[in-house]
């Protein structure tokens, strides 16, 4: 069975195809039109589809339109309880219409594909499917979705039993521990839907004193939901504005929201493992972004096992939605294959690009070595390799590198960012040597944890070493990432450390780089001295030579 899965409502539109029960290809529609986020998540946005993504699904699986037995577009517009979050009743009700006519905008996006085969999943079935059927290892165990609205509810607590979900509890809208972040991210001066991590930064420089207060908003009711009471932000810390400076109470507001945040995270997810007595939780949901609330569930939760979905945002709904669909139809599905999902080119194909560019290039003999001897030298190296990662992190695909034992590079990597000082850089660290160095979940491939620095480290990686004296890390095995192993076996091999600084290829404001061309925009704005683009590297004094 040949599924297509479509996420377009809200935000983060993406598209994912499904084929015999395994993954094949996904991909956010922003890393082809350059737009962070792909749109704003308004309702006269709600038409918008993911049609570059999900071309290019179709021709990475050797598919035209007309192939596909099923489309499952994440959102069932008949779910829909109109006004009941509170947002105007027209608006909501022209999303809507958009979701209705969905499948006549595909089938004009897609020519050759047949309006009758779109099937709508609801939101937070897809959000949960993304986590349980794409998991690795025995498909049965409980999930937990956490976002901040679908049709109507904002909150999934269900279980997986042979890959069916059985849901035990839903929180109905206006009650959204997402959308509370997220008014809590505009309140602060950032942009909403999109700067919530930001906030999980800044809260590490604060301390949660306004928790009694919210804790009166805020919290679990004993049922498996919760109740979000509205917050008058301003009597707790005065708006920040956009370019304004963050103070004391900005910084102690995020970290009581935080804490909040994560005492009933604890609270729901202690009530489902109640109802089930399983071992293993799967997240799904923007709120599973929350690296910070994850590590604090793994470490204090009832759990023996966490696997959280790397597209935990709206995008994961796409890949969702599809594996949602074929094991309804009764096709086994597989576990996704990782995070990288996305596109790639050849050896020939990536030389095209360099030579059309008219910039110096080599091959050298071994790129691991190469580019580990100029990370030795503290040099920022943009690295461009295989299939680009599905989701919000750069796990060795589409990123930048740097040493990390120079406490500098924080500030330096921030500037060739553009980002605000006080956001974290992260670190990859080669598996066999992360519990010698971090203490908490382990593996943790796709970054979704934070772990705390051992004493004897922090002063040996200082660049990866946040304020509270944690790191978010991806571990690095070599049977799922050779080449990246290679690479961090060759930089211990010259510095005696394992570890190597990873944040994502790009600039603020714009989206992951993706393809050869972004990669060599990216290069050519920001002051990085060597760029690793497949087997080939360019050095800035090169580039200057010419």
């Amino acid at each position: 069975m040949r599924v297509l899965g479509i996420n377009a409502i809200f935000h983060d539109p993406s598209a994912a195809l499904v084929d015999g029960g395994q993954v094949v290809a996904a991909a956010e529609e922003e890393r082809f039109s350059r737009r962070k986020h792909g749109k704003r998540p308004v309702p006269f946005s709600g038409w918008e589809l993911p049609e570059k993504a999900a071309r290019w699904c179709l021709d990475e699986a050797g598919l035209e339109p007309g192939d596909l037995d099923a489309v499952a577009y994440s959102y069932d517009p008949a779910l829909v309880e109109p006004g009941i979050d509170g947002h105007d009743v027209q608006w909501e009700r022209l999303r809507t219409l958009y979701a209705q006519r969905a499948p006549n905008f595909l089938s004009t996006a897609l020519p050759g594909l047949d309006p009758g085969i779109v099937r709508y999943v609801p939101h937070h079935v897809a959000h949960a499917a993304s986590a349980g059927l794409a998991a690795p290892g025995p498909g049965d165990g409980d999930v937990l979705v956490l976002d901040g609205r679908g049709e109507s509810h904002s909150h999934l607590a269900g279980t997986y039993a042979d890959g069916t979900l059985t849901t035990l509890r839903t929180q109905r809208l206006p009650h959204s521990l997402g959308l509370m972040y997220e008014d809590l991210t505009e309140h602060l001066g950032f942009l909403r839907s999109s700067d919530e991590y930001k906030v999980m930064a800044l809260a590490s420089y604060g301390e949660p004193r306004f928790l009694d207060e919210l804790r009166e908003h805020v919290g679990a009711t004993g049922d498996g939901g919760f109740a979000v009471v509205p917050i008058d932000w301003g009597a707790l810390a005065k708006a920040r504005a956009p370019d304004g400076e963050w103070t004391r109470d900005h910084a102690d507001l995020a970290a009581s929201v935080q804490a909040r945040l994560e005492e009933v995270l604890l609270d729901l997810a202690a009530w489902l493992h109640g109802r089930t007595g399983s071992g293993r939780l799967m997240l799904a949901g923007g709120v599973a972004l929350n690296c910070v609330a994850n590590s604090r569930l793994a470490e204090t939760g009832p759990y023996d096992d966490i696997w959280i979905q790397p597209a935990a945002g709206d995008a994961g709904t796409a890949l969702g939605a599809a594996l949602h669909l074929a094991r309804a139809a009764g096709e086994p599905v597989t576990a996704m294959p990782g995070a990288d999902l996305g596109r790639r080119w050849d050896d020939e194909a990536l030389a095209r690009y360099l030579d059309t560019a008219k910039i110096p290039y080599e091959r050298p003999d071994d790129l691991a070595a190469t580019v580990a001897e100029a990370l030795a030298q503290n040099e920022i190296v943009a690295w461009f390799q295989g299939r680009s990662e599905f989701g919000p992190r750069a796990l060795g695909h589409r990123s930048l590198l740097a040493h990390p034992g120079h406490a500098a590079n924080v500030e330096r990597l921030n500037d060739v960012k553009g980002r605000e000082q006080f956001r974290p850089i992260a670190p990859m660290v080669a598996l066999g040597h992360a519990s010698e160095i971090f203490e908490g979940p382990l593996p943790s491939p796709f970054m979704l944890f934070v772990h705390r620095v051992r004493s004897g480290w922090r002063e040996r990686i200082p660049a990866v070493v946040h304020v509270d004296g944690t790191a978010r890390i991806q571990t690095v095995a070599p049977e799922d990432e050779p080449l990246v192993a290679r690479l961090l076996e060759e930089f211990r091999r010259r510095t005696g450390l394992p570890v190597i600084v990873n944040t994502s290829l790009n600039t603020a404001g714009r989206p992951m780089v993706d393809d050869p061309r972004d990669a060599l925009e990216c290069f050519g704005s920001a002051p990085v001295d060597l760029l690793a683009i497949g087997p080939y590297v360019v050095r800035r004094r090169g580039v200057h030579a010419r």
